[in-house]
């Protein structure tokens, strides 16, 4: 098992260089995490966890049960 990530950054950029078809919304949304240290709200970190479970990553460090 993979360990979580650290921050939502290193989270967002991991689903952006898999080369995975994601929609415009998510890759715009997982840009702006990647580049944006502002804290996640609730809503958006239950959409990243959301997309790294489908993509078979871990989750990020301390949201392990959003």
């Amino acid at each position: 098992m993979m360990a979580p990530f650290i921050d939502h950054s290193a989270a967002a950029l991991a689903l952006l260089n898999r080369g995975e078809r994601l929609t415009r919304k998510a890759g715009s949304f997982l840009g702006q995490l990647a580049v944006d240290p502002t804290p996640m709200t609730p809503a958006q970190a239950e959409w990243l966890a959301k997309l790294l479970d489908r993509a078979g990553l871990p989750p990020v460090e301390g949201d392990e049960n959003v």
